[in-house]
């Protein structure tokens, strides 16, 4: 009887968690004004990139205001939430 040998390959999978978007969604109650300050206040934006947003939520209905971690996501989508921004998460394709 021939002596057979077996090899073994383990190899692991290891894909990353795709970022996710943090959505700002339009509304008919914020003022433009109110949302760029909060752009600035949440998110850090200087005043002209947190008006660009702001134009964006207004002229296309949303805004991509914050890309990363799910768990900053959920935070920053908590904290536009409680100054009554309506915005939603998503995974970033």
């Amino acid at each position: 009887m021939a002596a057979t040998e077996t090899l073994t390959h383990t190899s692991e999978d290891t894909a990353l968690d795709l970022p996710w978007n943090v959505v700002v969604h339009d509304d008919p109650v914020n003022l433009m004004g109110y949302v760029t300050w909060v752009l600035m206040k949440i998110c850090g934006y200087n005043e002209q990139e947190a008006v660009r947003l702001m134009m964006q939520v207004h002229k296309q209905g949303r805004s991509i205001v914050w890309c990363g971690q799910r768990e900053k996501a959920e935070f920053y989508a908590q904290q536009l939430q409680s100054h009554q921004l309506t915005t939603s998460l998503e995974k970033a394709v």
